[in-house]
């Protein structure tokens, strides 16, 4: 517990010097806080005694525009099938979730089960149960191994995913062409083909860079993964002061430093930066899948013409120093905290997650936001439902994840975007890297 009352404690002060702005991992910047308009559905207080129904308390990240609705939605489905458990979700943006759900941890308020993508801190304070006491074999049987050992500390599977994305390079096919540019593939080439596009029309932002508390640590992934490094090494050491990662995020910075990116990369989340694409503003961007149907769904609520829709495609995100591409996959959990639950309590827990991981009704889950399934009969049915999604479904398996099962994951995951806001700020980023280096390896030996 004192490791969260810290981690609680660093998170309220980071979140009120860096002063982002709105928005959510999936989300419009409309989302209001996590303590004013999160929904609830109301819900009797206790678990159940004789003729009482189990109550079932779910936290949930809010992923986009429609995960509210979704989320409600499945809560009138699910009781309305269920006479004997009432399910209370309360969908909660991703800028204030950390604190909302540490701030509960902290009060002895913990929910039953959490949806985010941390998960570790919780493991090493003895929170949660084994997943696979609170999943159905059936159920359990159906996720991709190689997610479910994304989740494994110790020989114990402590999570199930709840979806992935994947990440590429976006660009805008007739700016890239008025500019006379190609596709960059190369570190080199993306900065001259940004100056191409800064000398044809310097109102367009030629590059997109997010280091917001939002996405922060998926830039510091995209340009230490593409220079053919890591956050740790081959026996699992952090090394995230390694030459080659300052190099890359001096690489970032410098792009933001010349005028090449959106203005405020501290501020801007991805969301912004999509909504900048999507409106012909921003030339090239790094994100996940799930951009074709934002942008699609932000033209449908506009009625915007076909005419002015823009022509963009995706490519492999460049490299520095003939490394190869590679792509970043993002996986999201549900956990299970141990809240002393009765049996009746971990059987209502398990009728949860068969209902939401009914094949169908997962698979309208994924497609509702643009993501990418972490079952492969959802795969299979996403695939086949919508073309576009094809590709990207066969390569999820492919991608490199940040190391999460790591305790410290939570606090490296925002320590590298502290370095990122302070090197925009004129920091120097071998420093701020030695000194998060030397705070994370105290942490790993304490």
């Amino acid at each position: 517990m004192k490791k969260f009352l810290a981690t609680l404690l660093a998170l309220v002060m980071v979140l009120s010097l860096a002063a982002c702005g709105g928005g959510d991992k999936g989300g419009d910047t409309s989302a209001p806080p996590a303590d004013s308009g999160n929904t609830e559905t109301e819900a009797p207080p206790a678990d159940a005694g004789s003729g009482e129904k189990t109550t079932i308390k779910v936290i949930a990240a809010e992923y986009g525009q429609n995960t509210k609705q979704w989320w409600a939605d499945f809560v009138t489905e699910f009781n309305g099938s269920h006479e004997d458990i009432e399910l209370v979700v309360e969908a909660v943006s991703w800028n204030d979730i950390y604190t909302v759900v540490n701030t509960r941890v902290a009060n002895n308020d913990a929910p039953d089960i959490l949806n985010i993508d941390v998960f570790a801190d919780y493991v090493a304070d003895d929170l949660l149960l084994p997943i696979q006491d609170c999943v159905s074999d059936e159920t359990y049987a159906k996720f991709y191994d190689a997610f479910l050992e994304q989740s494994n500390i110790d020989g114990t599977i402590w999570a199930i995913p709840d979806l992935a994305s994947a990440r590429a390079m976006y660009y805008n096919t007739d700016i890239l062409e008025a500019a006379g540019a190609e596709v960059p593939t190369t570190w080199d080439e993306l900065k001259d083909v940004c100056e191409k596009i800064k000398a044809y029309d310097s109102s367009i932002y030629p590059w997109g860079i997010d280091m917001t508390t939002d996405e922060g640590q998926a830039a510091f992934a995209y340009y230490i993964w593409n220079n053919g490094s890591d956050f740790t090494d081959a026996s699992g050491n952090w090394t995230l002061n390694a030459d080659a990662n300052v190099e890359a995020i001096e690489y970032a910075i410098g792009l933001v430093k010349d005028g090449l990116t959106n203005t405020d990369p501290a501020n801007e989340t991805r969301y912004a930066l999509q909504d900048l694409f999507g409106a012909g503003k921003l030339a090239m961007m790094i994100g996940p899948n799930s951009i074709p149907t934002y942008i699609a769904d932000n033209y449908a609520k506009a009625n915007t013409p076909a005419e002015e829709q823009i022509s963009y495609a995706f490519a492999a995100i460049p490299t520095n120093g003939g490394n190869a591409s590679v792509s970043a996959g993002v996986m999201d959990r549900f956990m299970v905290f141990d809240n002393g639950d009765s049996d009746e309590k971990i059987e209502a827990i398990k009728e949860f997650f068969d209902f939401f991981y009914e094949d169908t009704r997962y698979s309208d889950w994924v497609l509702m936001e643009g993501f990418l399934p972490a079952t492969s009969a959802g795969g299979e049915i996403v695939a086949a439902s919508d073309p576009d999604m094809a590709p990207w479904v066969d390569i999820v398996g492919s991608c490199k994840f940040y190391p999460t099962a790591k305790a410290e994951w939570a606090n490296v995951k925002q320590g590298v975007i502290n370095v990122e806001q302070q090197a925009l700020m004129g920091g120097n980023v071998q420093e701020l890297l030695d000194e998060l280096q030397a705070e994370i390896e105290a942490e790993a030996a304490g």
